[in-house]
């Protein structure tokens, strides 16, 4: 690996998600309580459409989750704006924590809710999981092995060629502080 690499940097990454994923759980468990998916807020639902098989896991599109999963989209990227870059590296980190908060943030949910715990993240108990693999929900295991794919794509030494097809979008040389 390149001499840039830090091995604490992902593990930061990492642990900053997970703090992140703990307050926003603690946040939706006093919303929703007992009633996970936005069951009793109110709310408009679509609880059938082809196109949430598809990429919603078979959940039911609520107003609620409309709005709060382009929110964490959008201020786990607010990084780019305030630093003023991009790169392919930066933004594979970007989605692979997004991937990671929301894979982490609903295991919190089901931990620290007193109405679940986890041994209460069952399919029988949390029906708005339609997918289960080796006793947790399918999102678990393709969310996280992605996000851990796409982290370490954005560490690895191979990550100088995908820079150089980006071009900084702070300019730099005489005329930048013009």
């Amino acid at each position: 690996m390149p001499h840039s690499f830090r091995w604490w940097q992902p593990v930061a990454v990492i642990l900053g998600v997970v703090i992140v994923s703990g307050m926003f759980a603690m946040v939706e468990i006093q919303i929703e309580g007992a009633a996970g998916w936005a069951a009793n807020l109110p709310t408009w639902r679509i609880e059938k459409h082809w196109l949430l098989d598809i990429f919603w896991g078979g959940r039911a599109m609520t107003g609620y989750h409309a709005w709060v999963f382009p929110f964490i989209g959008v201020m786990l990227h607010m990084g780019f704006v305030l630093l003023g870059t991009w790169s392919w590296r930066l933004e594979a980190r970007a989605l692979a924590a997004t991937m990671l908060f929301w894979i982490i943030e609903d295991a919190l949910w089901f931990i620290l809710n007193p109405a679940y715990g986890w041994f209460g993240l069952t399919p029988e108990r949390v029906p708005w999981h339609k997918h289960w693999f080796l006793g947790v929900p399918l999102d678990y295991w393709t969310f996280t092995s992605t996000a851990l794919v796409a982290l370490a794509w954005s560490y690895g030494p191979w990550r100088r060629k995908a820079d150089a097809l980006v071009a900084p979008v702070v300019p730099h040389g005489p005329a930048a502080g013009r």
